[in-house]
């Protein structure tokens, strides 16, 4: 069994920078959509912890569609976003039109020039594991001024109820046998989420690190559901016929529970401090 490093080495920042850029491209208007947003009072509480404000200048890395931009633009504070896909980027514009003190650069956060210790905070939203701990630990560090912080915020996948589950991995078996599907309840959702705060820890640049999480429980369409898997690494790489079929299979089942998916899934953050030097 692989160990979580090894599995974001081959799945993520192993990939090369052109990969990295595009993957997402072809689920982007999706990934937008339908993709959960943080927990307010998750978001609360990293504010607190980082002490920010509208005073405060903020980098983001991997700003994606901009997911969790707007709930800490609407600080009043300055940002700058990094996002190196292109459909992700233009998405973000459009969706923070609303907040002139926030920038959007379209380039990865290995090509962007650093700016040593000119940030409050570094952000991170389920994004900074496509990113070389080799590259982006050292970097995010320097970036950030003595007294600043690291804040990483995760979204596990959302899960079906266990007896829903366990029809709809018939449909994968039959349909894709190597997709690699193991049910994760909320505490190995939670097993996980604190394995990739301690790689901060790990990496030799940060420390006090500060975790928090929350159970959320959502309900989705039918269509929603399947859209969200669509946005999912594991699916975008299988043959568009081949998840095709997953997806009728996967619908014929859960239409016999209704027109509704109930899920569930952790949100967490970690919050970090640079090591001094």
């Amino acid at each position: 069994m692989k160990d979580l490093k090894q599995i974001l080495q081959d799945e993520c920042y192993g990939k090369d920078l052109e990969q990295r850029r595009h993957w997402y491209s072809p689920a982007a208007e999706a990934y937008q959509q339908v993709r959960p947003r943080y927990p307010t009072e998750l978001i609360d509480q990293v504010v607190d912890i980082a002490q920010l404000s509208s005073a405060s200048i903020l980098l983001e890395v991997g700003c994606g569609p901009a997911i969790a931009t707007p709930a800490f633009a609407a600080l009043g504070c300055s940002m700058v976003c990094i996002e190196p896909n292109p459909d992700f980027y233009h998405l973000a514009q459009q969706t923070c039109q609303s907040y002139p003190q926030v920038e959007f650069q379209n380039c990865s956060f290995e090509e962007w020039q650093l700016i040593p210790h000119g940030f409050d905070a570094l952000l991170a939203a389920s994004s900074f594991h496509w990113v070389s701990p080799e590259i982006g630990y050292p970097k995010a560090a320097t970036a950030l001024r003595p007294d600043g912080h690291l804040i990483l915020l995760w979204n596990k996948e959302l899960q079906p109820r266990y007896e829903i589950y366990q029809p709809l991995a018939e449909v994968y078996q039959t349909h894709a046998p190597s997709l690699p599907r193991v049910y994760e309840d909320s505490a190995t959702q939670a097993a996980i989420l604190n394995e990739l705060g301690q790689m901060a820890i790990a990496s030799g640049y940060f420390r006090d690190v500060i975790t928090g999480q929350i159970e959320v429980e959502v309900t989705y369409s039918i269509d929603q559901y399947l859209l969200l898997l669509s946005t999912y690494s594991p699916y975008l790489k299988l043959d568009p016929q081949q998840r095709q079929k997953i997806f009728e299979g996967l619908r014929q089942v859960l239409e016999q529970n209704g027109d509704k998916v109930d899920l569930s899934y952790v949100s967490a953050f970690h919050v970090a401090r640079p090591v001094k030097g």
